[in-house]
Parts: structure tokens; sequence; C-alpha cells
């Protein structure tokens, strides 16, 4: 079975081991969107995300990334 927009955790973690090196942070809402569209598991339709879905997937990315980075790198 695909992800859906409620699993942030995994794809918080599908994004840091695509874009490993990347802040997330830095990464605007638009662009992350489109990203977690294009992961290969994922089947959950575009028009049901939020900007709260996505500040969950954003964090679960960020922990992932600053556990490896630490939390200013």
């Amino acid at each position: 079975m695909g992800l859906n927009w409620n699993d942030s955790r995994d794809i918080g973690e599908q994004l840091f081991e695509k874009y490993d090196t990347l802040n997330p942070l830095t990464v605007r809402f638009t662009e992350m969107h489109r990203w977690i569209l294009d992961l290969e598991d994922f089947e959950g339709a575009p028009d049901k995300s939020s900007e709260k879905i996505l500040e969950a997937i954003q964090m679960a990315w960020y922990q992932e990334w600053s556990d490896e980075y630490g939390e200013e790198s």
C-alpha cells in the first residue's frame, strides 16, 4: 500500500533519502508538494494536502536531517 498525506514520518524519511544534504527548512511548500507527488510510493491526491500537513512532513524531514547533520548545518 502506498503513502498518503497522513504518512508524514515516512514521507519525511523518503525526502531525506532523496535530498539528504538539503536543509528542509529552506524548501518552499510548493516545491516540497511537487517532490512528494513525485515519490514512487506516493498515492495521495494532489489536492488533499494542506499547510498543516506539509508542515508536519517538513518537520519529520527536518528531524531526519538534523539527526544526521546537526541543528544548524
